[in-house]
């Protein structure tokens, strides 16, 4: 099979096993275990010594074709998919870590994240110190000699701010750490972590991936000897696998990801741009934009803009409540990457567990909302929300 496929054929055709019957589609492997033609044969499976599978827990066809379709379009060398995003990032975090280690990571976190370095980590002796990654010298700063990761999103949810991932990675690899990168914002379209020194990547496959809002999904991205000694036998004994159907399912989903990726991006610039200029708008966050405070490290590691646009109204949450229920075409939803566009206040949805102080430090107001745009017409969207801003007063 070709290696040197661009991104559009990978996703079509990477990693397809066909049985015996030469399906067009990849099939679905509904099962939990295998048979072996000999005793033998089982001894040597488990020892090893020869390939195959053993139990859907450990892998299955269909779940290994996801993994090596997605190990195409991240360029890493193997991959674990899990039963959700964020069973994807807590295996990532910690199978490499034990009692007396040090995580560093970026303030600017999804609230479930956080939750995972914040608050369980350090129920099993695992130290934590959040930072303000926005500047290099913060996470210098913080390391210990203790300090075995760092942990962060770029862009971040939901204010879009961009973390320098080459420049951690060399922090990192100074004092022989790993970095882990939740690259959901950027989708592997618009940024390789990896190209740029990171060493794991994390995706909730239920965003872009999938992008039709129909599973849950998770997947790991490293290098093979990363996978073998950390990973895998985590992966094995704890659980996360994902299950086939939905492997299959993201399977269907990615081969139209470039499509939908292409056409959410050019409607969330143009949406951000149209925004820019309401009166009711204090102001508008996207890494399409030359006015994004970090549009430098953005021309630098990112190749596109996003799916997603951070807002921020004058008139608070009754503002915010009032834009969200006034529109038509957008719908209400925490999710994102989604064919369908959709628009949530994060104050009262996915950091609602954060303090008033911790939210004010991201920058997320009673008057912020994070639009995920979909794939429908630009036109009607614009005009969607140009109908729903006169509901908020100026």
């Amino acid at each position: 099979m070709s290696k040197n496929w661009r991104p559009a054929t990978q996703l079509v055709h990477g990693g397809t096993l066909r049985s015996q019957y030469g399906e067009t589609s990849e099939a679905i492997y509904l099962t939990q275990g295998f048979v072996y033609e000999t005793a033998e044969a089982a001894e040597a499976r488990f020892k090893g010594e020869s390939d195959g599978f053993i139990y859907a827990r450990y892998g299955s066809p269909t779940n290994d074709m996801f993994e090596k379709r997605m190990c195409m379009l991240e360029g890493a060398e193997d991959a674990r998919a899990t039963a959700s995003g964020m069973a994807a990032v807590a295996a990532a975090i910690l199978c490499q870590l034990k009692a007396g280690d040090h995580i560093v990571a970026a303030r600017a976190l999804f609230g479930s994240c956080r939750w995972v370095v914040e608050t369980l980590a350090p129920k099993y002796g695992i130290e934590c110190t959040l930072v303000d990654g926005r500047f290099l010298e913060n996470w210098e700063k913080a390391i210990q000699k203790n300090t075995k990761v760092f942990f962060l999103e770029s862009p971040t949810n939901p204010t879009l701010e961009v973390v320098d991932i080459a420049g951690v990675a060399k922090l990192a690899n100074q004092i022989g750490a790993k970095v882990v990168v939740d690259n959901v914002f950027a989708t592997p379209l618009f940024q390789k972590p990896l190209e740029l020194g990171a060493h794991i990547v994390v995706y909730s496959a239920t965003k872009h991936i999938d992008g039709q809002g129909r599973c849950l999904g998770g997947v790991v991205l490293s290098d093979s000897e990363w996978i073998k000694e950390h990973l895998q036998d985590y992966f094995r004994h704890t659980g996360p696998a994902m299950s086939p159907f939905n492997a299959w399912t993201l399977l269907k989903g990615i081969e139209t990801l470039p499509l939908r990726v292409k056409q959410q991006t050019e409607n969330a610039s143009k949406i951000a741009d149209f925004l820019a200029e309401q009166k009711q708008v204090a102001r508008v966050i996207y890494p399409g934009r030359a006015d994004h405070p970090q549009a430098d490290i953005i021309a630098r590691q990112m190749s596109g803009g996003s799916t997603l646009v951070c807002l921020e109204l004058k008139g608070g949450k009754q503002a915010a409540f009032a834009l969200q229920n006034a529109l038509e075409v957008v719908k209400i939803s925490n999710n994102l990457g989604d064919a369908k566009s959709l628009i949530t206040h994060p104050a009262t949805t996915t950091h609602k567990n954060l303090s008033d102080e911790a939210r004010a430090e991201l920058g997320i107001s009673a008057g912020t909302l994070r639009l995920s745009a979909g794939i429908e017409d630009t036109q009607d969207l614009l005009e969607d929300f140009a109908r729903a801003l006169q509901q908020v007063p100026a």
